[in-house]
This record gives structure tokens, C-alpha cells and sequence, in this order.
């Protein structure tokens, strides 16, 4: 049985960061970072895999900034920047020199910024329907699922039933959406701080300023790190078609689709996701 500890690492910039943290003896470091819809953490989105990925590295699961049991700003640049910029400076705290970073969603968004903002610190990437790199080239904008994301906390205000709309886009397999599922993330989501945290988060991908920084494919070009893109064939929040542009401008790509699954392949594919991804990583 693997030892998962979960811990509070307070930042230089007064954030606290929570994490999970397995496999402290192996040599090389994952960083897994979770997707952004409501009530998500880093123990939702990869509770399972943690475990699978110890055997042989180093894991550090994060709650990003506004969910989870990290602190949750309204103050703060574009989302993507934001994040990446918090676990820059959780690296520094916790010495670690460089890392292998897995994103699912806005994850993976958060993932590509920080290798390029810091391309000395991130190893190869793992993005599964990464935020800000998938571009739609024929699936209509927003998604079903990006839609059903923002009625969630619209008027009259967020409910359970507005989540479980939206948490079923995020799968193919429906009997993964539970009752105990729903309860759990809809008490985390429905919390006033994540509630104005989440609304800080949307409108940091809208400012005139910064909202640039959120066009991720627009940089692509840039990365010289080994990416595996992972999609579910019936993604419904970044659908299949998002991983056109980015296949094409990354210069070290490669892409794996799994038939039958949707946006949460490392759920949906439990077994094929951890094989594929830790024999990416490990070769």
C-alpha cells in the first residue's frame, strides 16, 4: 500500500497551495493538475491514479488556485499565468528542480504555460483535452459542456441539478456520475470563496490585458518538451477536433484517442490511461 500524504505549502506571494503528495523515494517527479469545473480537486480528478503512478515516481497531486483546500483569490491576472506562476514557486518550496507535468482540462492549460514560462523547470507533458491549446476547428463554441460550466453558477444561482448537467458532458460512461459524486463536489462548488473564486477565474480569460496569455495554440510553436495528447473520442467539453491545431504545431507531439470515453479519460480508461502515460514518461 502506497503512502498518500496531504499536505498545505504556504507560497512567497501568501498563497497556500494543498497537495498530495506519494512515492517520495522515487527519483523523477510527476505534477498532476486538475480540471476546472465545479467542486474539482486534485483528489477528485486523479484519487485513483496517484497510487498507480507511485509504484515509479515521484507524485505531487496540486489543488490549483481556487479550488480544493488552496487558497482562493479574485484578485489575479489571466487563470492560466496565475496558476502557473503558483507552482513555480511550489517547486521552489519543495525543491524540486523539474518535473513531468500531467494536465487534465484546464490543467493542461495551466501545464503548457508553465513550460513555456519556465522551460527549464517541465519535463515531458501529459495533456488530456488541455484548456487554452484545443482550438475547435468544426465543433461549435462554446461546447456543450463549456455552456452547461457557465449555467452553473448563472441565475438564480448554482444547484445540484445544474451540476449534474454539467458533470454528465464530462463522461461517456453516465454511471460514473453518483449520487455520492454529486454531493461531494456540489457542497465544495456551492461554497460562497469558490464560487467568487470561480467567477475570478472566468473573468480573467475575458480582461483586454492579459486574455491573450489564455490563447495557448497561438504558442505551441514554442515547445521543445515531448507531449502525449489524450482525448476521449466523445469529449464533449473540448471535443476530438481541438487536437488538430495543436497536433500539428507542437513539434514533438504525439496523440492517443480513446473510443468510448469522454473528457475524463484518466477515470473512463483507468488502466489503459496510467500503461499509456507512465510508458511515455518512463521511455
Amino acid at each position: 500500500m502506497v503512502e498518500i500524504k496531504s499536505q498545505d505549502a504556504t507560497l512567497p506571494s501568501g498563497l497556500t497551495l494543498h497537495y498530495h503528495e506519494a512515492g517520495a523515494g522515487n527519483e523523477t517527479t510527476v505534477v498532476m493538475l486538475h480540471g476546472g469545473g465545479p467542486g474539482a480537486s486534485a483528489w477528485s480528478n486523479f484519487s485513483r491514479n496517484i497510487e498507480a503512478f507511485a509504484e515509479e515516481f515521484h507524485v505531487i497531486a496540486v489543488d490549483q488556485p481556487g479550488f480544493g483546500k488552496s487558497s482562493k483569490p479574485t484578485e489575479h491576472g489571466q487563470y492560466f499565468t496565475h496558476s502557473a506562476s503558483a507552482l513555480h514557486e511550489l517547486f521552489d518550496v519543495l525543491g524540486v528542480g523539474k518535473a513531468h507535468l500531467l494536465g487534465n482540462s484546464l490543467g493542461g492549460g495551466t501545464a503548457v504555460r508553465f513550460a513555456l514560462n519556465f522551460p527549464d523547470r517541465a519535463g515531458r507533458l501529459v495533456l488530456m483535452g488541455p484548456g487554452g491549446l484545443s482550438l475547435n476547428v468544426f465543433a461549435p463554441d462554446p461546447t456543450e459542456g463549456v455552456s452547461k460550466l457557465g449555467q452553473f453558477g448563472a441565475p438564480p444561482g448554482p444547484s445540484k441539478d445544474k451540476l449534474e448537467a454539467f458533470l454528465r458532458t464530462m463522461v461517456h460512461d453516465q454511471s460514473l456520475i453518483t449520487e455520492e459524486l454529486l454531493e461531494e463536489r456540489f457542497a465544495a462548488a456551492s461554497a460562497p470563496e469558490s464560487l467568487a473564486a470561480m467567477k475570478a477565474m472566468g473573468k480573467s480569460f475575458a480582461q483586454p490585458e492579459t486574455f491573450e496569455e489564455g490563447l495557448l495554440w497561438r504558442e505551441a510553436y514554442k515547445l521543445r518538451q515531448r507531449v502525449l495528447l489524450i482525448w476521449g473520442r466523445e469529449d464533449r467539453v473540448n471535443p476530438l477536433d481541438g487536437a488538430l491545431v495543436a497536433l500539428k504545431l507542437l513539434p514533438r507531439a504525439q496523440l492517443h484517442v480513446f473510443g468510448g470515453c469522454g473528457h475524463w479519460a484518466q477515470l473512463e480508461k483507468f488502466e489503459e490511461f496510467n500503461k499509456l502515460t507512465r510508458d511515455f514518461l518512463l521511455n
